[in-house]
């Protein structure tokens, strides 16, 4: 298994503009790279709290992180930010939240999690095991032009079609259980290839998208930051698919400028106004750290301010 390497992690740290004594929140605490960056950069009354809903990834940081009295590590999906901060009297008082969107390293590296095309395990995909259907459950349940409409949309595949029509053929002789069989069965629908692409890529994207209703979940966590970040406060969003950056651009758009129903009035209405500001451009990673980390090929790294009501 190799090494989780956290993604732009300099970049990160300089748009969260850091204040020694400040709150700050990783929303996606994987294995803890980021939080660890920002616990090294924090003083004693400095604090993280980090969320994740994988189990695997809260053991593996309660033991790296024991006895570290400014993190609190809670088992939740980023949906619930708001109102988790707030139940901890912190809403409107957070001064950074990060976003690393979309499947860790470690996550994909375990075949039993049963997130990669490239080994084969049981076909499951979800983030918390314990939560709603697997991946398996969806195909052997979903009607096919719901099959087709999740991996079109999710997936971005021009043989979505195809590929859940074999699907439910294939499901007719039994249940397809394992990443191997659904693996090769996209392979054989796929007729065009990617370059450098498996051609289950897309659809594996797809699949785990919905099992775990990652874009739902998304846009909960960024309305969540409104509520809880303060005046100034940061949010960095690290996407890695077109489908998780056009919501992070849309909602930042959105929220950097006035409701236009009052376009050309002479006053606005302080629940109208602006609630945030856009930092710089969208920041992509170096050339140097795709060599040294080629799961940062892809990402993208936005940046947004709180402003004041």
């Amino acid at each position: 298994m190799r090494r989780h390497t956290p993604v732009l992690l300099r970049e990160v740290l300089e748009a969260l503009a850091i204040r020694a004594d400040g709150r700050y929140v990783d929303a996606t605490f994987g294995r803890g790279g980021h939080t660890a960056a920002l616990l090294e950069r924090l003083n004693a009354q400095g604090r993280v709290v980090a969320l994740d809903r994988d189990p695997e990834a809260l053991r593996a940081g309660r033991e790296r992180f024991a006895g570290e009295a400014r993190l609190t590590l809670r088992a939740s999906p980023f949906s619930r930010l708001a109102a988790l901060i707030a139940e901890m009297g912190l809403a409107g008082r957070i001064d950074g939240v990060l976003l690393d969107l979309g499947v860790s390293s470690p996550q994909l590296d375990d075949a039993a999690r049963g997130f990669s095309f490239a080994q084969d395990g049981p076909l499951d995909m979800r983030m918390d095991p314990a939560t709603g259907p697997s991946a398996a459950d969806f195909l052997a349940r979903a009607p096919e032009h719901e099959l087709a409409r999740v991996i079109r949309e999710y997936g971005e595949e021009k043989f979505a079609k195809r590929i859940a029509r074999d699907i439910v053929a294939a499901r007719r002789e039994g249940p397809l259980t394992r990443t191997g069989q659904l693996a090769e069965l996209v392979a054989r629908a796929v007729k065009t290839r990617e370059h450098g692409k498996h051609p289950a890529t897309r659809t594996f994207q797809a699949i785990r998208i919905h099992v775990n209703d990652e874009l739902g979940e998304l846009q909960a966590a960024l309305d969540g930051c409104l509520e809880v970040l303060a005046p100034g406060g940061r949010l960095a969003a690290i996407s890695f698919h077109s489908l998780e950056d056009g919501i992070v651009k849309r909602f930042m758009q959105k929220h950097s400028q006035d409701d236009p129903v009052f376009a050309g009035l002479p006053q606005v209405p302080p629940q109208a106004r602006a609630k945030l500001r856009r930092v710089g451009r969208a920041i992509h990673p170096s050339d140097e750290e795709i060599a040294a980390n080629p799961r940062a090929r892809s990402s993208v790294l936005r940046v947004a301010e709180r402003v004041a009501a």
